[in-house]
């Protein structure tokens, strides 16, 4: 069975960090493009971040340029999400998606997509 999950959430301060994995069984990652995207409590799901198979990245809002960063491991089959400087508006769930072609600004334009999991940044 193919699957994404994702890992490392939990609740942090603002300003915090915290490092969020989506890792896949069933599959390997290598070849795929992943997606980070977050829903944020009574708003819709939306795009963050998208890196390539060959590890080049794109933040996509404003909001998380210069704090959130994306990498990949392909030896432990899994993509990390680095979040910095974390503020209360940073909370919801997290999900990664997967795609071989391209990226996506949206979450179902993913044939593989993780149950999410939940961030949360309060003090």
């Amino acid at each position: 069975q193919l699957q994404l999950v994702e890992s490392g959430g939990g609740l942090v301060q603002p300003g915090g960090s915290l490092s969020l994995s989506c890792a896949a069984s069933g599959f390997s990652l290598a070849k795929y493009y992943i997606g980070w995207f977050r829903q944020a409590p009574g708003k819709e799901r939306e795009v963050l971040s998208c890196i390539s198979s060959s590890g080049g990245y794109t933040n996509y809002p404003d909001s998380v340029k210069g704090r959130f960063t994306l990498s990949r491991d392909n030896s432990k089959n899994a993509v990390y999400l680095q979040m910095n400087s974390l503020k209360p508006e940073d909370t919801g769930v997290y999900y990664c998606a997967a795609g071989l072609y391209s990226c996506s600004t949206t979450y179902d334009g993913y044939p593989y997509r993780g149950q999410g999991t939940q961030v949360t940044v309060s003090s």
